[in-house]
């Protein structure tokens, strides 16, 4: 590939370190560990000296260059930075010291996040299948941009401008995220007015209120889903996930009653208040942590229910703060069944879900615009790396 900036040698710029120490049992050391591409140098825990089973240890500094053998191939090294120095690694985790008159830490650093680095580590790693090991002089002897100190600073001082405006596109696109989840909530919290003065209640509404057999299913067959927590989501049920029953256990959970097409599958234990409206396409029946509703149609429309059920009065005010239990946080069916809800007449039901429909349509778009706009930045720092390092920035 086309270099405009002069080349020079690894063995050039980083010396192996040596510098080995006894390991005194009455002390504590930090030890680290050096996470995959080229995502740095981060503390793994603390030990005493009892913990540690070799009788000496390297002890590394700040501003040294450290790899994993094992795993540089897979962009395992990074510039250890302040506050892991004086930790402790294993030959396992070559150190090498930085000859700051000829690089500087910050060069070799954004230098080794890019995608021609990774492929020096893989051209140095050699061995059978689980046993590839990277190799010093090989390493040591490739080839790397090397222009000088005062370029070198340029280039660290532009990448670290164009690091930062990328970083501020990304809080925003977060906050625009997470500001769109809270508009939505909003949005529910405002349709659905607070209840005090309200004497109508779930079970007013429903035909039925089904919860699971309580009996662990048996996963073994192929005819049915199972729909267990897990597999539903904020108004969706995803039978993929599922896991599947033989038709004698599929029959067995349905003997309270088989979901259909309007009821309403809640999630009442761990994540609870997830719900969805049941669509009718699949068969199926309920697994662990979930129940069922089966509204009146006379009454109220499903939809409007699920939503009113995932509303802040609702699912805030009320469900949640009705839990129960210390490990396996859950709400009672009888708790569930007293919660109370807004009921105006089916045709203003109506209205308002295909308000909120409408609105959601619009927020799952602004959401696709983000996930696209994410996917950009993401490939805007490589693209940066690679111009910096072809001396083109």
């Amino acid at each position: 590939m086309r270099n405009n900036l002069p080349l020079g040698r690894l063995g050039e710029v980083l010396t192996k370190s040596e510098d080995w120490i006894c390991v005194k049992p009455e002390n504590r050391y930090k030890q680290v560990t050096v996470r995959l591409w080229g995502k740095g140098v981060t503390q793994r825990n603390e030990v005493s000296g009892t913990e540690i089973s070799a009788e000496k240890r390297i002890i590394i500094h700040s501003q040294q260059f450290i790899l994993s053998r094992i795993d540089a191939r897979n962009g395992a090294f990074g510039i250890v930075p302040k506050s892991l120095d004086g930790a402790l690694v294993s030959s396992d985790f070559p150190v090498f010291d930085l000859n700051l008159s000829k690089i500087v830490p910050g060069f070799l650093e954004w230098l080794s996040k890019t995608q021609n680095f990774i492929e020096i580590c893989k051209a140095a790693s050699e061995g059978t299948t689980n046993r590839v090991r990277l190799k010093g002089d090989s390493f040591l002897a490739s080839e790397i941009p090397l222009p000088s100190l005062d370029e070198q600073r340029r280039i660290v001082a532009r990448i670290g401008e164009l690091a930062a405006r990328i970083e501020e596109a990304r809080e925003l696109r977060r906050r625009a995220a997470k500001e769109t989840e809270v508009f939505w909530k909003q949005s529910i919290a405002d349709l659905f007015i607070p209840i005090e003065k309200i004497s109508i209640t779930v079970e007013d509404v429903c035909e039925d209120i089904i919860d699971n057999l309580h009996s662990t299913p048996k996963y073994d067959g192929d005819d049915y889903p199972c729909i267990r927590s897990q597999d539903v989501g904020w108004g969706t049920i995803n039978y993929s996930t599922a896991l599947r029953t033989s038709e004698e256990e599929f029959l067995e959970r349905i003997r309270r009653g088989e979901p259909r097409k309007g009821d309403i599958v809640y999630v009442r234990e761990g994540d609870v208040g997830r719900c969805a409206v049941v669509d009718g396409s699949q068969r199926f029946s309920l697994g662990q942590r979930v129940m069922m509703f089966r509204p009146d149609d006379r009454k109220v429309d499903s939809r409007f229910l699920m939503l009113q059920l995932v509303s802040p009065p609702v699912l805030r005010d009320q469900v949640l703060s009705g839990m129960t239990g210390t490990t396996s946080h859950h709400v009672n069916i009888k708790h569930i069944r007293k919660v109370k809800i807004n009921l105006p007449p089916l045709l203003e039901q109506r209205r308002v879900v295909a308000h909120l429909d409408a609105l959601q349509s619009k927020l799952d778009a602004l959401k696709r615009h983000q996930a696209e706009t994410a996917a950009e930045l993401d490939a805007l720092m490589p693209a940066v790396l690679e111009r910096a390092f072809r001396g083109e920035l």
